[in-house]
């Protein structure tokens, strides 16, 4: 099995009477990476994710899934299209059938699924979306962001090795917008490798392992975000502006009001190092209590609630947010979870965040990195 799940070799494609919208296009992405293609509108970002499932057959070059050539045939692009997972820009390129039921479940029933497999997938992709309840509904009577969170449904349904997303949270409100990434995060951590593109520098910042920059159809550059990202001559020449986060970072840097040689990952490691500065570091620390609900019953819930009946509690994940559900408790922070915790731990408050499988590494794996960059050691408590 090869070490890159998606390799780009030399891709050049130009649709009809028009420039190359992809220049001789190179790169390859590694497995169980989390990569965000950047660039300004016409950098060819869509053209370039609709050659990762053989939706656009490339002019020169070869895209490769595994280690394989993609070879452009009903059998073989069937194969590819279960291994990569894309959802389309504009949802209603994918979003087809009479009801939301039908749309989620029209990929696994493909694959000849068990019909209570069919059933307890669609269920879970719904539920992950925010669309539990929804199963009857028209997706035409549907607004544009309900309907985008469909197309991202049908997928998650598929469950695919490589999921690939083309600007999965246009037309979304904000906490929705993050719920989704919260739910990128999650599929990683079962093992998904994650493309997505988008024009948000900000996102792709606080998302991304690894940034593929886009300008002119051209690949600009491959690194870590903030490599990307406080590269002006970079940022100029793709005519995006760096994340506000670093543009804020350089500036106290430039003043000599903060003082770090790694810029800040997230608003925690910005507000350490402005406290740093202003008061000589945190005083207190809260706790991040952590519980695994995989094995949580209600009984021993309700009795970390009673412990502390005043302290924050977040919900990672689908299964996490199901128990909340089921329980029928309402969780303080559904998005953005672990940084709200560090957030409130600055300044002596504990918390509990709920959440199972990978995501508990996860949320102890952010805290090490905040430890690192800042100097800030949170306890993270598993109870």
């Amino acid at each position: 099995m090869s070490d890159y799940v998606l390799e780009f070799d030399d891709i050049w494609y130009s649709y009809p009477n028009r420039p190359p919208s992809l220049k001789g296009v190179s790169f390859a992405i590694e497995r169980g990476k989390k990569v965000a293609v950047v660039g300004p509108n016409g950098a060819g970002k869509t053209t370039l994710l609709l050659m990762c499932n053989g939706t656009l057959v490339p002019e020169k070059g070869c895209v490769r899934v595994d280690g394989e050539e993609v070879v452009y045939d009903r059998a073989a692009l069937r194969r590819v299209r279960s291994a990569v997972g894309l959802v389309f820009q504009n949802s209603d390129a994918q979003v087809f059938a009479p009801s939301v039921y039908a749309d989620v479940a029209f990929g696994p029933a493909n694959l000849r699924l068990p019909e209570e497999e069919v059933r307890a997938r669609v269920a879970d992709a719904l539920f992950a979306v925010g669309l539990t309840g929804y199963e009857r509904r028209p997706p035409h009577h549907l607004s544009g962001g309900e309907r985008k969170r469909v197309a991202i449904a049908g997928i998650l349904a598929m469950r695919p090795e490589i999921l690939v997303a083309d600007e999965p949270t246009a037309s979304l409100d904000p906490a929705t917008a993050v719920e989704i990434m919260d739910l990128l995060d999650e599929l990683h951590e079962d093992g998904t490798t994650i493309l997505l593109s988008t024009h948000d520098v900000e996102l792709a910042y606080r998302w991304a392992d690894e940034v593929i920059l886009l300008g002119g159809g051209e690949l600009l550059h491959q690194g870590t975000p903030a490599a990307v990202f406080t590269d002006r001559d970079l940022m100029r020449g793709a005519r995006l502006t760096p994340p506000v986060l670093l543009d804020l970072y350089m500036e106290l840097l430039r003043r000599g009001l903060v003082a770090g040689a790694v810029p800040p990952k997230g608003i925690p490691e910005m507000t350490q190092l402005i406290a740093g500065a202003a008061e000589g570091g945190v005083r207190s620390l809260g706790r991040v209590f952590l519980a695994d609900t995989d094995g949580l019953t209600r009984e021993r819930f309700a009795e970390l609630c009673a412990e502390c009946p005043g302290r924050r509690t977040g919900a990672m994940g689908t299964r996490a947010k199901r128990f909340c559900h089921d329980a029928g408790y309402l969780p303080d922070y559904t998005y953005g979870v672990v940084d709200k915790c560090l957030l409130s731990a600055m300044t002596g408050e504990d918390t509990l965040i709920l959440t199972c499988g990978g995501m508990l590494d996860r949320v102890e794996l952010r805290a090490r990195v905040f430890a690192e960059e800042s100097g800030v050691v949170v306890p993270v408590v598993r109870v």
